[in-house]
């Protein structure tokens, strides 16, 4: 340890810093103090720098473009991030399937949901337990039935902002495609272009179900796959009780099955 970072010290948990303004900063992790208010929503923050960033948010300003394709953000580490996109660099490697991801918190997420059967996000409406936030998130929404993004262009309004995105691309040509470089089939999101070319052209399949020997393109697929090896059923049809075990996409599903046997049946 420097001279001049025990000189800095934090008397309440000893941590040492390079000049007083760092360890002033540091202070009011303990104080709770936020001096820098957002003068447009009144959030208030520990450092300029985070009130400066939040301000975007207000302002719509994203000084940070790629120069590859002219995507915008607000902050360098999201441009840093984006940058993946395009050199296809995945600095974090999962240690249990070699796997590889983009950001840190997508390789957090694969563990949660591929090798771990932790659920710590419960839902305050009917107590179901979720792997990770967005996928409770999406839950509320089916109770709420919120729908927070609107269309700039017409009365479209969406529950996520993915769905604004695309409705976007298709409806109003506005926005980015991304092309696949195998086949030109285009996508609206990056995941999906991923997906697709993992499925269509390379076969790769790394998600193994821990229950049978089959193997999965995504985590997503395997998640839709694991209700086949459980006799749980936690979606029911409200127009003549029958039960089933996934929602949508993997049939026998909820949606499925309304589209096919309730079609043409009028509510009372």
């Amino acid at each position: 340890m420097n001279v001049h970072s025990s000189k800095y010290k934090c008397t309440e948990c000893g941590k040492c810093f390079r000049c007083n303004k760092e360890l002033t900063v540091h202070r009011r992790s303990h104080s709770g103090e936020k001096p820098f208010e957002c003068t447009v929503c009144s959030k208030r923050f520990t450092q300029s720098g985070n009130l400066v960033v939040h301000s975007r948010i207000h302002s719509g300003e994203k000084p940070y473009k790629c120069q590859l394709c002219d995507k915008t953000f607000r902050q360098s580490g999201g441009l840093t991030t984006h940058m993946r996109v395009h050199t296809g660099d995945k600095p974090y490697k999962c240690s249990l399937c070699d796997k590889s991801f983009s950001r840190s918190g997508s390789l957090q997420e694969h563990k949660r949901c591929v090798h771990s059967n932790t659920r710590p996000y419960d839902c305050r409406y009917c107590g179901k337990l979720f792997k990770n936030s967005r996928d409770l998130k999406r839950h509320v929404y089916t109770h709420t039935g919120a729908k927070p993004y609107s269309c700039r262009h017409c009365s479209e309004r969406f529950t996520w902002p993915s769905q604004l995105k695309s409705h976007l691309l298709k409806s109003h040509n506005e926005g980015t495609w991304f092309t696949c470089h195998i086949c030109q089939k285009k996508f609206t999101r990056t995941g999906s272009l991923k997906t697709h070319i993992l499925r269509c052209h390379e076969g790769v399949k790394p998600y193994v179900c821990s229950e049978c020997p089959k193997r999965f393109c995504t985590a997503g697929d395997l998640k839709d796959h694991a209700p086949v090896h459980s006799d749980f059923k936690p979606f029911c049809c409200g127009l003549c009780g029958k039960e089933f075990k996934r929602k949508r996409r993997v049939p026998p599903h909820l949606q499925e099955h309304k589209r096919s046997v309730h079609s043409n049946t009028r509510r009372v």
